[in-house]
């Protein structure tokens, strides 16, 4: 791994993300509706229309779903856009919301070792993934199937055991610590 020159660092954190869209009622719909995001403004901004919305009210918008993307775009530039829940539970909650939902597509469960993720496509074909962070740490990538509707303790009996095999398994603080001595932090 190349080595990068240390820089005085500002915490940055992730905010949100604008997205051009091609059919902005339909896209509310899904974000609100599925998704649980509520909208906070709307409005026009140079020509197009915008609606911001947020699942936290300290944040006046995490998603703003902006009219206007071209129709003759040969590739969607986002690799995927991400947002964390708390827990496994959730996880289940949201693919038992999406799984039947006919604006989501491409579901796929997935494993990693230190987070259980639920990939799909929303409306407009953005892939979207929904992710719960484990207590476990394994060498990236890992992508391993993951069974959402088995008991939310034997997803997680299941991934730890696995995991206890995996090249790299420690205790997700261990690696934190490890990682932010890294970057010249203290140790969490």
């Amino acid at each position: 791994m190349p080595q990068t020159q240390q820089v005085d660092r500002i915490p940055l954190s992730m905010s949100h993300i604008g997205l051009y869209v091609y059919d902005l009622p339909r896209m509310e719909d899904f974000y609100t509706r599925v998704l649980g995001f509520t909208v906070t403004d709307r409005g026009k901004v140079r020509g197009a229309d915008i609606v911001f919305t947020s699942w936290d009210p300290k944040d006046h918008h995490q998603v703003a779903l902006v009219s206007g993307r071209p129709k003759d775009l040969p590739f969607n530039h986002i690799n995927q856009i991400s947002f964390r829940v708390a827990a496994v539970e959730d996880l289940q909650a949201i693919w038992r919301r999406v799984k039947d939902e006919p604006g989501a597509s491409d579901l796929r469960p997935m494993d990693h070792g230190n987070a259980w993720s639920l990939y799909f496509r929303d409306p407009e074909g953005n892939r979207l993934e929904v992710f719960c962070d484990t207590q476990w740490y394994i060498e990236q990538p890992c992508l391993e199937d993951l069974d959402l509707s088995l008991p939310a303790e034997q997803i997680r009996a299941k991934s730890e055991a696995y995991c206890r095999t995996a090249p790299g398994f420690k205790p997700i603080k261990q690696y934190q610590s490890e990682i932010a001595r890294k970057m010249g932090l203290e140790p969490v």
